[in-house]
Order: structure tokens, then sequence, then C-alpha cells
């Protein structure tokens, strides 16, 4: 690797539009893994800070709040176009999954929109049916290719000037949840001794294994959730029912059934399907926040009825 290529890729840590010439290839930007490795590293400073009732309470806030701002918000509104919402709840709810460390989120829908034109087919970024767990999980999108936005797949998000800059500077609300999170820790350790928690500890449970079983948990949607599971619906893809999956990720494991309508607001299509992204949904729907939630069709739901009484199966 040239020093140019390393000093671009170092300033897309920062800036995620520097332009790189070679962008292309499915091999892995090295240079790029080195703060996801840190990240998971980090987690092991737990062994140093030890734990606190605050810390882990704080770790596990921010996993499911980061968790529903990704299912909800990144999958469901901005890939997706699921429901409605304000321009002001929308910039919220975008700066809420930057969080997650997940990239901006036009480079998310773009990537997703990818994924559904080409599910499990040639094109689709990670298919584990094509590609294997390590790139279907995670090896996608270390890759060069897959690291700029695909803007022309997003039109309808690229007119927002805030939306562009969050994505542009993806790691600016990442680390400013850092910097708060040290700083609260700073305050308690100083403040409220008693309660045994501290900046370094904060940093650890707060963002360090909040953020890496956030990850993994959204990333099993595409490495396991593609086969793993029960198929109700005879999709052109293999895409499954996890029950286990859906509770992990807030719905996202009734992944069949988003395949089969990817635009409904709601994942699990019958009331025994938990799907807790869509109650929170029905929640700020009822307070105003968001609207028009697309439903699922009843022909699309019951399809695969019709589907067995011509003789035709929905497992795969």
């Amino acid at each position: 690797m040239t020093a140019g290529r390393v000093a671009t890729t170092l300033r897309r840590w920062i800036d995620s539009g520097a332009a790189a010439k070679d962008d292309a290839g499915t091999g892995i930007d090295w240079p790029r893994v080195v703060p996801f490795l840190l990240v998971h590293a980090g987690c092991v400073g737990v062994l140093w800070t030890g734990t606190s009732v605050v810390a882990v309470s704080a770790a596990v806030a921010l996993f499911w709040l980061r968790m529903f701002a990704i299912t909800a918000f990144y999958h469901r509104y901005f890939s997706h176009r699921a429901f409605r919402t304000s321009r002001a709840a929308q910039f919220f709810f975008a700066l809420l999954g930057a969080s997650a460390v997940q990239r901006g989120p036009l480079w998310w829908a773009a990537h997703h929109r990818q994924h559904h034109a080409q599910a499990d087919r040639p094109g689709d970024l990670h298919s584990p049916t094509l590609s294997g767990f390590f790139r279907s999980h995670v090896g996608w999108f270390l890759s060069r290719e897959n690291f700029a936005t695909r803007e022309k797949l997003v039109p309808d998000l690229a007119r927002y000037p805030e939306l562009r800059w969050l994505d542009r500077w993806d790691a600016a609300v990442p680390a400013a949840l850092t910097l708060a999170l040290v700083a609260t820790g700073a305050v308690l350790e100083r403040k409220a001794p008693g309660l045994g928690t501290g900046p370094w500890q904060m940093l650890v449970w707060g963002f360090c294994i909040s953020t890496v079983v956030l990850w993994h948990a959204t990333f099993t949607i595409n490495s396991l959730a593609h086969r793993f599971g029960s198929r109700r619906y005879a999709t052109r893809d293999d895409s499954r029912n996890n029950s286990w999956l859906a509770l992990l990720t807030l719905g996202e494991g009734w992944h069949n059934n988003h395949h089969r309508y990817p635009a409904a607001a709601r994942q699990g299509f019958y009331w025994w399907e938990i799907d807790i992204s869509y109650l929170a949904l029905r929640a700020l729907a009822a307070l105003g926040i968001v609207w028009d939630l697309q439903p699922v069709p009843l022909a699309i739901r019951e399809s695969h009825r019709a589907a067995q009484r011509d003789g035709r199966c929905g497992s795969r």
C-alpha cells in the first residue's frame, strides 16, 4: 500500500468524503480496520475498570436506544420510507443512528437498497450464500469498493444538507458520545464516589462494550438471517424468520416477512411475532412524532396460504 493511500485512509477516519482513486476491488482496506479493532480491544479494559450499576446501565440503555435508531429509522425509514416524520425528527433520529458507529444515514440506506435489489444474487453486497459468513458479517463494509456512499440510490435523502453533513463527517457523533461518556464518568467519580463509576469505566462499558454488542447483533441479520430460521414466503432470496434474532434486534429477525414486503413499517406480520421497533413506532405515532405507518396488506400477509393451496411450499 502506497503512502498516499495510507494518508487518504487516515483522513477518511474523520472525513469520509475524502476521495480515493483506488476504491475498487473486494479487498479489505486494512488501515480502515484499525478503529474497528480498537473498539473491540477496548472491551478488554473491563479487566481493569471493573463494573458499576451506572456503567452497565449506560451500556444497556445505549444498546437499545441505538438499536431502535438503526432498526426503525436507518432501516425502515431511511432505507424503505415505511412511514413519515418531520424534518426535525428525521435529523434527531439520524443523529442517534449515527452514534451507533454504522456510518451515515445515506451510506447505510444506499447499501441496504442495493442489497434488496440483488438479494442473494450477484451484486448483493453481503450474501452469506454467495460469499460466506465473514464477508456477509463484517468483510463487506471493510472493503474498499463499499466505502463511498452510493448517492444515486438515495436521491430522496441526499437533498437534505444536514443528512449529507452527517454522512460525510460520520465520526463526529460517535466522538461526541465518547467525550460525553468520559465527562459523565469524571463528574460522577468526583461528585458521587460512592457509585464506583469513573471515566474509563464509562468509556469501556458505555461505548466499547455497548457498541461491539450492537454491531454484531445488527450484522447477524446479514450473516445469519439468510441462513437460519423458517421461510413462510417463497421469496427469490434466502431470507429467514428467526425469533431469537428478532428479540435481539427489536424485530429485524422477521427477515423473510421483510423481504416479502419491505415497504411495511411492521416486520412481525402476526401478533405473536414480537416486533418491538414497530410497537415503539406506534407509540411515537400516538405522540404525533411519526405518521403514515405503512401496513402489511392482507393479501400480502396471507399470500403464503394461497401458495400452499396451490401446492407450493415456502420452505427452501
